[in-house]
């Protein structure tokens, strides 16, 4: 359960904590390894995602009346999973002792009797409690249960080890299975987060209020106007690094990513906490936003109701309010809908509700479909007046249920062109730009992982608030990512009993 995504290269829609550990594990993910995915679209439903395609919105009960049926699906998956490779970890989900869950589990104790994998009990020792839910989980197990459980694993902890040892001594002899490993608690983890939940107190998105930001944009009170650089009349950042302009920067990009309930895909934005001369902020009261360089309105599992979360705290009018002054503002995906006139849902697809009327930055309107479009994309982007040009191609992925028209007048431009979809060669607009160029949507996720469009923008809003440029070099997102992979293994490595896990395997 999800609400951060990843399309594969076939166009199948899985989750990304699957899709990390198939990157920590060096191969590509397969949608076998999330055969079932939920994301919720409210507290009693989800949109229930089998082997990658969207198969309705259902309630609880409507879930665990299908269980045959997705078991025998789960089954399937993990028999390809087994003849392709040597050992699979299959990752349990919550707690494998709801007593009101486990005659429809199946993702705990029953898929472990399925695949007669031996488990371990992996609690969260941060959160307190730790040995209550261990002594209390495997009273809850039937005895079969409790035998396949060959050991305990103890996560998050800070601390002396020495002082909690004799707890972990009474605890063996307790339950007569052996504690594993003690996992230190790892600050600034640097991997892909699996929910929203972890915007709470992930440190590398800077949560401070935007009073205290030690820089201010300097265009408060009025519009800076955008001068026109290039022979093609369009933004060029080259060019002012051509000139003879001391590029040694001051000051820092401060952006805000408006804190949606049901916020998905917030993975797009993790790249900007490597970029020196960028604090990014999650807001979702109207006094944090306060007069930031950007404003991006990212994707939602519920375009409709995050769109009436934003009007019921009056951030749609103060998100106006700032683009009206020099703010510029970029939707991606479901925020990409949100910025235009209207949002239409004939088939009532999110909501009761027929339609909504959007910010109204845009000139678009946005009508959903039964049908949900994923793809891995590849694009080029439109050249635009007072907007940054990007050669060259840019990659990300689509996942969307909304089909977005526009009229074609001088008000507002395509932002770029798909020329591929799951390899099959394209030729489809995408998204849409202001023509003063500052308010910008598109449907493709990823978009910022390109580094020249990354670059490009960054140095389009240090123009804008009349910043210098600065010197940067590529970041190379995949290389950050292997190296927390490996930090991450090495640290969990030196804190288990790997002899015993392996054992656990038959492997040497």
């Amino acid at each position: 359960m999800a609400l951060n995504s990843f399309v594969t290269k076939d166009g199948k829609e899985m989750g990304r904590a699957q899709v990390a550990q198939a990157e920590a594990a060096g191969i590509d993910p397969m949608i076998e390894m999330n055969p079932i995915l939920l994301k919720p679209t409210g507290d009693c439903g989800s949109q229930v995602i089998v082997m990658g395609k969207p198969v309705g919105n259902l309630t609880a009960k409507e879930y665990y009346q299908k269980k045959s049926e997705f078991m025998s699906i789960i089954k399937e998956a993990y028999d390809t999973l087994r003849n392709q490779f040597d050992i699979i970890v299959i990752e349990g989900a919550g707690s494998p002792a709801e007593i009101n869950l486990k005659d429809g589990d199946l993702v705990n104790m029953g898929m472990a009797e399925m695949a007669s994998a031996p488990v371990l009990l992996v609690t969260d020792i941060d959160r307190g409690g730790a040995f209550a839910w261990i002594v209390g989980t495997l009273e809850l197990l039937t005895s079969a249960e409790r035998n396949r459980v060959k050991g305990v694993v103890f996560n998050k902890f800070r601390g002396d080890k020495g002082i909690l040892q004799p707890g972990l001594d009474m605890l063996e002899s307790r339950i007569n299975k052996p504690v594993l490993g003690v996992i230190p608690y790892i600050h600034d983890l640097g991997i892909d987060d699996e929910d929203s939940v972890s915007l709470e107190s992930n440190k590398k998105f800077t949560q401070f209020r935007a009073e205290n930001l030690p820089f201010s944009p300097p265009h408060e009170g009025g519009e800076i106007g955008v001068v026109i650089k290039s022979k093609s009349n369009t933004f060029d950042i080259e060019q002012l690094h051509n000139n003879d302009i001391d590029i040694t920067g001051n000051g820092f990009i401060d952006i805000v990513v408006i804190k949606l309930p049901r916020i998905s895909n917030f993975t797009d934005f993790n790249i900007f906490t490597h970029e020196k001369d960028v604090r990014i902020r999650f807001v979702d009261k109207i006094r944090d936003i306060g007069n930031p360089n950007l404003i991006i309105i990212p994707g939602t599992k519920n375009t409709i109701e995050d769109l009436m979360f934003l009007g019921e705290r009056n951030i749609s009018e103060e998100i106006k309010n700032l683009s009206t002054h020099g703010t510029m503002i970029i939707g991606i995906c479901g925020g990409y809908q949100m910025l235009g006139r209207q949002i239409n849902d004939p088939y009532h697809v999110e909501s009761p509700k027929d339609s909504i009327q959007g910010l109204g930055l845009l000139n678009i309107v946005t009508t959903f479909a039964r049908e949900k479009l994923t793809y891995q994309v590849k694009a080029h982007a439109l050249e635009h007046e007072n907007l940054f040009y990007v050669d060259g191609v840019l990659t990300g992925y689509e996942i969307h249920m909304g089909e977005t028209t526009y009229n074609g007048h001088n008000s507002v431009r395509p932002f770029a062109r798909i020329t591929e979809r799951a390899g099959k060669m394209v030729e489809i607009l995408d998204g849409c730009v202001s023509a003063d160029g500052n308010v910008m949507g598109t449907y493709i996720h990823g978009i910022f992982d390109n580094d020249a469009f990354r670059s490009r923008l960054i140095d389009y809003l240090r123009f804008k608030a009349g910043l210098k440029p600065t010197k940067r070099s590529t970041v190379d997102f995949k290389s950050i990512k292997e190296r927390r992979y490996n930090e991450v293994a090495d640290i969990v490595r030196g804190n288990m009993n790997m002899t015993m896990v392996y054992s656990m395997l038959n492997l040497p």
